[in-house]
């Protein structure tokens, strides 16, 4: 999140005046590692005030009557959004807001999208626009991690505050329509790094990269898919970039499938290009998806992708990508064994054609349009 939004934000001050409000402490904010250190960006550091004990009561009481007992009514949606931000929040972040003397504020991620929604009429004439990175069924969907059930309601008629909701995915924009009755507007991201080598495809290696947490990357259904796949193949290997929880039970599953020699987990990397362009094929097993940014990162290389059949990736890859059914390790195995018979250097060059749409010049020219826009959103009639 952070890595896109300077990104958007450079190419942006090639135009406008612009800045970023973290409210992370500075220490814990490299922002220098984006480039921003080369633009007239211009960085800025708060935070939210704490809330006094016996408000903090008053305000988890209204909080759980709203979740649990009341009615989910635009007024008490509206008092939930305030007992949720107190006063005391609020007011400190409008005053940071509004000496910022901001034509336009875009808040990243959907949690502050809702902050800057309860706040939006006390900043007066100021464009509001959230952006939003969880796909509609990862966050709507029952059992979500992201959104409680009971906050769903609350959580759409909040956005309908905003001038501007942007997704990442058209079908997300028409499930909010018929969920919520309004359109948001759809900008994917841009790719975030300069491309390295293009990959010469000499190499029979699989790559697959992501955080290690479980079930949300299916790094445990690749592994297994990986072994039926070894069973019949003795040339190829599988790399795995990223670190989190799950790195411990992966390695050990593939210490149980004696695969060590075939599989390796590396940590993440900042030079993550050194294995795209050693890799030949690039695998996304994800259960669900944010925005598949390594589908568009490994293409940047010149990699053909097999990936699950999400319909967020489809959207991304379309007819380019090798799908496999979410979930189903014996149809992932089949589509490895595919890609080692393919016509390689064809799929390479339509995956870096392909990647030339996500290009950060490109992607900045749409969220130009969304800011000097009207701000009027298709609504059902």
């Amino acid at each position: 999140m952070q890595r896109v939004t300077a990104v958007i934000a450079e190419e942006l001050s090639k135009c406008y005046d612009v800045t970023i409000v973290s409210f992370e402490a500075p220490e814990q904010q490299d922002l220098s590692m984006y480039g921003l250190k080369d633009y007239p960006v211009k960085v800025l550091f708060t935070h939210f005030p704490e809330t006094g004990k016996w408000k903090s009561m008053l305000y988890n009481v209204y909080s759980h009557l709203y979740k649990n007992v009341l009615p989910k009514t635009p007024i008490t949606s509206d008092l939930y959004a305030h007992s949720s931000f107190p006063r005391q929040k609020r007011e400190a972040v409008v005053k940071i807001l509004k000496e910022g003397q901001f034509d336009t504020i875009i808040a990243v991620n959907s949690y502050l999208s809702m902050r800057l929604a309860t706040i939006k009429r006390d900043l007066g004439n100021v464009k509001a626009i959230g952006w939003i990175y969880n796909s509609f069924n990862a966050f709507i969907r029952e059992a979500s991690p992201y959104l409680r059930t009971e906050l769903k309601y609350h959580y759409g008629r909040q956005l309908q505050k905003l001038d501007e909701t942007v997704l990442l995915y058209l079908q997300d924009s028409e499930m909010y329509y018929h969920a919520y009755g309004f359109s948001p507007f759809v900008i994917p991201n841009p790719l975030t790094i300069k491309p390295g080598a293009p990959s010469t495809g000499k190499n029979k290696r699989f790559l697959a990269v992501g955080r290690l947490l479980p079930q949300h990357k299916g790094f445990d259904l690749l592994i297994k898919a990986f072994e039926k796949f070894a069973q019949h193949n003795e040339d190829w290997y599988l790399d795995i970039v990223g670190d989190g929880s799950e790195k411990k039970a992966l390695v050990q599953m593939i210490e149980e499938r004696n695969l060590t020699k075939r599989i390796k987990i590396h940590p993440f990397t900042e030079d993550i290009q050194m294995f795209y362009s050693q890799a030949s094929v690039y695998v996304s097993s994800s259960r669900w998806k944010d925005f598949g940014l390594v589908l568009v990162q490994a293409m940047a290389h010149g990699l053909p992708v097999i990936s699950s059949d999400l319909p967020s990736s489809k959207e991304i890859l379309g007819d380019f990508g090798m799908y496999f059914k979410s979930g189903d390790a014996d149809d992932l195995s089949r589509r490895l064994q595919d890609a080692t018979t393919m016509e390689w250097q064809l799929k390479s060059n339509e995956a870096i054609m392909i990647s030339q749409r996500f290009n950060a010049n490109v992607i900045a020219e749409q969220w130009k349009t969304l800011i000097e826009s009207d701000g009027q959103r298709k609504r059902k009639s």
